[in-house]
């Protein structure tokens, strides 16, 4: 669990990324859930957008991705969500909180 300091600096870190990955009509598939595993492997942090089309709410399937991916909820903005992961391994750990 990320405290309230914790989420306001990834929100900030958040704020200077692009979505790397977007979710389509097909909601959250086995492909979906590793892709963001493996980003999430690599980077920590992941923005994530929903596309227009797709009849998915984006809280809904942000928690959803938290639970299976054993992340934290940042934020959501919009069609936009944050996720973040503290890195296994303390060599591949980019974000210090």
């Amino acid at each position: 669990m990320i405290t309230g300091k914790q989420r306001s600096k990834l929100k900030s870190i958040a704020n200077g990324l692009s979505a790397v990955f977007s979710i389509g009509k097909s909601g959250i598939t086995e492909n979906v859930i590793k892709a963001i595993d493996d980003y999430l492997d690599a980077n920590e942090i992941i923005k994530v957008s929903i596309q227009e089309g797709a009849e998915l709410e984006p809280k809904l399937v942000c928690n959803e991705l938290a639970e299976k991916l054993n992340a934290e909820f940042v934020q959501a903005i919009g069609r936009k969500f944050v996720l973040y992961r503290r890195a296994k391994s303390k060599d591949k750990r980019k974000i210090v909180l």
